[in-house]
C-alpha cells in the first residue's frame, strides 16, 4: 500500500483569513450531508472491459495500447466482445466516474451525488441504471430511442487495454427534454457543489449554462475539468462561454499546457499556467476561482487567492500501477467527496491523491468496499 501523505503546507486564502487558514471555500461550519448535494453531468458510457486475444485485436485493427473513437468498421466489435468473451460491465463516462468515486468515499448518506446524462432504451441502458445504483448515485438518465447507450470497449491483453469508445447515445442529451423538466430541475437546486467533465461541451452547452448560471447567481460552488487537449483546442469557444463561471477548474499538465497555447498565456510553466487560468474574468466575485492542476506521479498545483500551493502525490512501486486510465476521474471524486462536506482545500486534495492512488491500483474505475481514508 502506499506511504503515508506528506503533511501539506496550511493555505492562506487571504491575509484577512490567514488566521482561519483553508477555510472552507462552502459553509463556515460543516453540516450533515443531505442527498442530492453533489451534482454531475456529463456522457454515460458503459465500459466494457474483458481479455481478448491477438486475433480479436487483429480483427478490428486495434493497437494493444490506444484510445479511439469507434468507426464504422468496429460496429460489431461490442456485440462480439460480449458473445466471445467474460466480460466485466463498469459504469464508466467521466463525470459519472468521478460522482460515483466522491459518493464512494462519502458512504453515508447514499445518494449525495446526483448524475444526469443520455442513454439508450436498451440492454446497456438498463446495466447502466443498475450499476448507478449499486453505487449509491442517484441517476437521472434521458431516455432516447433513436441511439443505442454509449459504451466503451476495454480489450485487454497482458498489461495492455485498447478503449475504443462509441458516444452513441451519450452526444444525444437535450436540455428542453431533460434538464428544464420541473423535477429534474428541482434536483439540481438542490445541489451545492456541481462537476462537469469538459467532455460535455461537445454536446449540450446550454445545458451546461443553465446549470453554471444557477450555481453563480446562488454563490454554489461550479467546477469544470478541462478534460483533454481537444476540448482546450476544438471547442475552445464552448469552453470560455462556460470560463466566467467555474469557481473550480481541474486539469492535468498535457490538458494545461493546450488550454495555455490557445489563450496566448505565453508560458509553460504549470504554476504560472494555474495563476493566468485562476484570474480570468469571473461572474461570481464572491469567490475566488481556484484551479487544481495534475501532474501523474508528480507534485500536484493549486492557485488560489494570487497564491501557488504544491502537494506532492502518494509514492507508490510502479509494479503495483495496474491501470492509470481512472486515476484523474478519480482524483476528481476524490476532492468534491470533501468540497461537499465543506472541508479545507488541503484536506480535499488529500483526499484526490488517496482516491487515485487507490483506483490506480485496480482495471477499471473500480474501487474496493469501503475506503480506508483518514
Amino acid at each position: 500500500m502506499a506511504s503515508e501523505e506528506p503533511k501539506a503546507k496550511k493555505l492562506k486564502l487571504s491575509e484577512e483569513e490567514e488566521e482561519k487558514k483553508t477555510e472552507s471555500p462552502t459553509k463556515k461550519t460543516p453540516e450533515k450531508l443531505s442527498p442530492n448535494s453533489l451534482f454531475g453531468m456529463g456522457n454515460p458510457l458503459l465500459d466494457i472491459s474483458a481479455v481478448v486475444d491477438k486475433d480479436f485485436l487483429d480483427k478490428y485493427t486495434l493497437k494493444p495500447n490506444d484510445q479511439i473513437l469507434a468507426e464504422d468498421k468496429h460496429k460489431a466489435l461490442f456485440e462480439e466482445l460480449v458473445k466471445k468473451f467474460k466480460v466485466e460491465y463498469h459504469a464508466g463516462g467521466a463525470t459519472q466516474n468521478s460522482i460515483k468515486i466522491a459518493q464512494w468515499m462519502i458512504q453515508e448518506p447514499h445518494k449525495v451525488g446526483t448524475f444526469f446524462g443520455c442513454i439508450g432504451k436498451d440492454k446497456f441502458g438498463e446495466i447502466l441504471k443498475q450499476k448507478a445504483e449499486e453505487a449509491h448515485v442517484d441517476a437521472h438518465y434521458y431516455e432516447q430511442d433513436e441511439e443505442p447507450t454509449g459504451s466503451c470497449a476495454a480489450c485487454i491483453t497482458g498489461d495492455n487495454r485498447s478503449l475504443v469508445a462509441n458516444l452513441a447515445a451519450a452526444n444525444c442529451y437535450k436540455k428542453d427534454k431533460h434538464l428544464d423538466l420541473e423535477g429534474n430541475w428541482k434536483l439540481v437546486e438542490k445541489a451545492k457543489v456541481y462537476y462537469i467533465a469538459g467532455f460535455f461541451l461537445t454536446v449540450s452547452l446550454e445545458s451546461i449554462l443553465k446549470v453554471a448560471k444557477h450555481a453563480s447567481e446562488n454563490n454554489k460552488l461550479f467546477c469544470l475539468n478541462l478534460s483533454a487537449p481537444f476540448i482546450c483546442q476544438f471547442f475552445k469557444d464552448n469552453l470560455m462561454q462556460v470560463m466566467p463561471y467555474v469557481d473550480v477548474l481541474f486539469g492535468n499538465e498535457t490538458e494545461a499546457a493546450a488550454f495555455a497555447k490557445e489563450q496566448d498565456f505565453q508560458t509553460k510553466d504549470i504554476k504560472e499556467i494555474a495563476k493566468k487560468a485562476q484570474a480570468l474574468p469571473k461572474v461570481n466575485t464572491k469567490r475566488k476561482r481556484i484551479v487544481v492542476l495534475t501532474q501523474g506521479k508528480d507534485e500536484t498545483t493549486m492557485a488560489l487567492d494570487d497564491k501557488v500551493e504544491t502537494f506532492p502525490v502518494l509514492k507508490i512501486d510502479p509494479k503495483d500501477i495496474v491501470d492509470t486510465n481512472g486515476a484523474g476521474d478519480a482524483f476528481v471524486g476524490g476532492f468534491l467527496s470533501e468540497l461537499v462536506q465543506d472541508k479545507p482545500l488541503d484536506q480535499c486534495v488529500k483526499a484526490a491523491h488517496y482516491a487515485a492512488n487507490v483506483i490506480i491500483q485496480r482495471a477499471g474505475c473500480t474501487f474496493p468496499e469501503k475506503p480506508d481514508f483518514k
